[in-house]
């Protein structure tokens, strides 16, 4: 998971997309880069760490142009500590291009051998977004020849990258001297979506990103999504075009960005965020009335901030109390993206804090968008026990998440999964909780789909069906055995 944009614009876009990077610091925080093009030159600056301490007052002056693009990252391949690993990526022929890239690669293996033995070319990290822009700048190359670029010829060098790429990409690129092109792969599984504005010039302004709070925080009005397998691109004049580069596309949306990855301001897919966490609560609520006696509960709890949209409607559909227990420290970050169990383990305890008035000498429920490892939950029902509570009662509006995902989420490693092969009771004893309640699969699917054009979802960390339909029990053996390593 990372975020990206993209914008054109009749002024310099430095400062735009550094304030979109900021609103999007929640999808990445390992790294960040921006890339502007002026005329046929491209600006690059690359760091790591998060947005507010990577660019600095000259860092910004040198990024001139009015055509430009953003990431910040987190690690899902390669390692959180290269500098080798940030992106932008930049190859120099043909034309020169630059791109980055969020979700994950699944025929990386196949790639590499195709890359040096077939395309001839050289990449210089373990990056499966240097390997997609290596694949876009082989395809492109071969459809030019000696003819002028133009449209077509970009749409049909992404038709066939279509056909040799395996996995989950939302990317955006710059070709020099030319402009802008953003394209999806052909399920959709990672989000993109296309804003427009007119400037006091009355010219067309265009933005990209992985989120519409984006588009919407820069006055860019909400055009539409990127749709699953299409190509769109803008010109150097500002002229938008756009293709179906895929022979069968189907939309199948990650559902973690619903559970969690998401801002909550955000539409994605026509869907919103927020409307389909408090769908969550309600769904939650029905089952925590299956599950646990309702008169021993004295207050519901969310872990903020996430959860909060559901623990909400969980207290207002089981008429208990509403309480926010747990005080947040907005200066640690997310700690599902932080790289390693220590540095999550300890962080926990840096990013929140119980309030015991709150907690003494009651039966408390606590709702989570999910629980993952445990690391998180076992030290909050920890901390919820010390600051004085009878019993915790904890509720995932997400179900177990028993598999590996692969397509943006780092979650490759079965042996982390708390879920994994164990039971709900397991699992309530290895997090020392009175009592846990999980989301259904159905109910979650429901949450998000019901009331939209989406007929189903990305869901494999729940269900370990992969719906690329390439993803098999010796690439998972494989991608777990290189994660460990």
């Amino acid at each position: 998971m990372c975020g990206i944009v993209g914008i054109f614009s009749s002024e310099d876009v430095n400062q735009q997309i550094y304030d979109s990077l900021l609103l999007l610091q929640h999808r990445g925080q390992d790294s960040t880069g921006i890339a502007t093009m002026e005329g046929s030159t491209f600006h690059i600056h690359k760091a790591k760490g998060q947005v507010s301490s990577a660019y600095r007052t000259r860092d910004m002056r040198n990024l001139v142009g009015t055509i430009g693009l953003g990431h910040v990252r987190y690690a899902t391949k390669g390692s959180a500590e290269s500098f080798e690993e940030a992106q932008p990526f930049y190859v120099n022929a043909p034309y020169g291009i630059v791109l980055i890239h969020n979700g994950n690669l699944t025929n990386t293996r196949a790639l590499e051998k195709q890359l040096f033995n077939v395309d001839k070319r050289h990449t210089n990290s373990s990056s499966d977004t240097e390997m997609l822009l290596n694949v876009l700048a082989t395809e492109l190359h071969e459809k030019i020849h000696n003819q002028e670029l133009e449209p077509n010829l970009i749409f049909d060098a992404v038709k066939t990258l279509h056909k040799r790429i395996e996995g989950s990409y939302a990317a955006i690129a710059l070709i020099s001297g030319h402009g802008l092109l953003a394209f999806r792969d052909p399920f959709g599984i990672r989000p993109l979506v296309i804003g427009k504005r007119i400037s006091s010039a009355k010219k067309n302004e265009w933005m990209i990103a992985s989120e519409s709070l984006v588009l919407e925080n820069n006055d860019y009005e909400i055009v539409r999504d990127v749709s699953p397998g299409e190509a769109v691109f803008i010109s150097d004049n500002g002229e938008f075009f756009s293709k179906q580069c895929s022979d069968n596309p189907q939309l199948f949306p990650c559902s973690f960005e619903y559970v969690y990855l998401a801002r909550p301001d955000s539409i994605m897919n026509g869907i919103s965020v927020y409307k389909a966490r408090l769908k969550m609560g309600d769904f939650l609520a029905e089952t925590i009335k299956t599950k646990i006696k309702t008169g021993d509960i004295d207050v519901v709890m969310p872990i903020p901030d996430s959860s909060r949209p559901a623990a909400m409607q969980v207290a207002r559909q089981l008429g208990i109390e509403y309480r926010e227990g747990f005080f947040k420290n907005r200066y640690v970050g997310r700690t599902f993206i932080m790289p390693g169990q220590q540095k999550r383990k300890k962080s926990v305890r840096q990013k929140l804090n119980a309030m015991s008035d709150e907690f003494k000498n009651k039966n408390i429920l606590i709702v989570d968008d999910s629980i993952v490892r445990g690391t998180t939950s076992k030290e909050i029902v920890n901390m919820a026990k010390l600051a004085g509570a009878n019993k915790v009662f904890f509720t995932s509006a997400a179900p177990p998440v028993r598999f590996p995902h692969v397509y943006g989420i780092n979650m490759p490693n079965r042996d982390e999964l708390i879920a994994h092969n164990r039971s709900i009771s397991q699992i309530a004893d290895k997090l020392e909780i009175d009592q846990l309640v999980y989301q259904s699969v159905d109910n979650l699917r429901k949450s998000i789909v019901d009331d939209s054009l989406v007929k189903d979802l990305e869901m494999c960390c729940f269900t370990g069906s992969y719906v690329t339909g390439t993803v098999n029990a010796e690439y998972l053996n494989w991608i777990e055995r290189e994660y460990k390593s």
